[in-house]
């Protein structure tokens, strides 16, 4: 609707886009948050920031650069598997909403007990979580330089 420029209809279908992503999302969001935290917490008690604050750099330089540069392998890993759960989240989602997705179907079919879509929507979650923990693994070497060693 925006490209054949009926600006209206694409308004009117992203409000009622709003609240079902904003579920999907805060749900991820929080769960982020506390692993990105927990992580942290992990390696400012390392003794090299320690080390860099007794040199004298600035706290937010040793949190933002040194910290979490050390943090982004485990974040990566994180996100990815954060993203497949957003499949299985959608079939709660999308049962609410009424919103027609994959999610929605999954749960007709599981409730008409159509076996083989059931069983295709599982495998097809299954084969996501493998392509997102793949493409984590070749994100590795990006965001950590001593990855590109090995």
């Amino acid at each position: 609707s925006l490209l054949a420029g009926e600006y209206e209809v694409f308004w009117n279908a992203l409000s009622h886009l709003v609240l079902p992503a904003s579920i999907l999302g805060y749900l991820s969001l929080a769960y982020i948050a506390r692993m990105t935290r927990s992580f942290m917490l992990g390696q400012l008690r390392q003794e090299y920031v320690l080390a860099t604050l007794a040199k004298g750099l600035s706290p937010w330089r040793v949190v933002w650069v040194h910290a979490l540069g050390n943090v982004w392998v485990q974040l990566v890993t994180v996100i990815a598997l954060t993203f497949g759960s957003l499949l299985e989240g959608a079939v709660l989602t999308e049962t609410v909403f009424a919103w027609p997705g994959l999610g929605l179907y999954l749960k007709n079919s599981l409730f008409n007990a159509d076996l083989n879509a059931v069983l295709g929507g599982t495998v097809l979650v299954g084969v996501v979580y493998i392509a997102l923990n793949m493409l984590s693994d070749l994100i590795y070497p990006l965001v950590d330089p001593r990855a590109r060693a090995q």
